[in-house]
């Protein structure tokens, strides 16, 4: 540890740890789900320069291949769900992401972009193909 971290530094990272964790657990939240309809899960947390795939997964019903991003809450609150963290700069990281996915493994399937929503522990919503223009 930094000798020089005093206590005050130490609670001021607190919270992105919760925040950390409170992801961690909506992917393997979403993660479950996604097992449960049949899909099958080809990987977590992938890494793409500066970029991310929460979860790879295969959808053996439409024959995809699906990038799918979590968004999770702690609490559900109608007025403030999960899905309004899913902004139009997001939606074309997690485009950017999967071209760059496909370009690196010479990918020739199909594949769409799912979203999972996770509020209160529990599945909210499994949104398929996203929506890109925002209204």
């Amino acid at each position: 540890m930094n000798r020089n971290c005093s206590k005050t530094q130490v609670k001021e990272l607190a919270p992105k740890t919760s925040h950390l964790k409170t992801g961690k657990k909506g992917e393997q939240i979403a993660a479950n789900y996604l097992i449960s309809i049949g899909y099958k899960i080809r990987g977590k947390n992938i890494r793409l320069s500066r970029d991310e795939i929460d979860i790879l997964a295969y959808d053996p019903f439409d024959k995809v291949l699906v990038f799918a991003e979590v968004k999770t809450r702690t609490f559900y609150k109608e007025d403030i769900l999960p899905s309004v963290n899913l902004t139009f700069s997001k939606k074309r990281k997690l485009c950017r992401s999967a071209r760059r996915w496909i370009a690196k493994y010479k990918y020739e399937g199909g594949y769409r972009i799912d979203a999972v929503y996770i509020a209160a522990g529990k599945v909210l919503q499994h949104v398929k193909e996203i929506e890109w223009i925002d209204n």
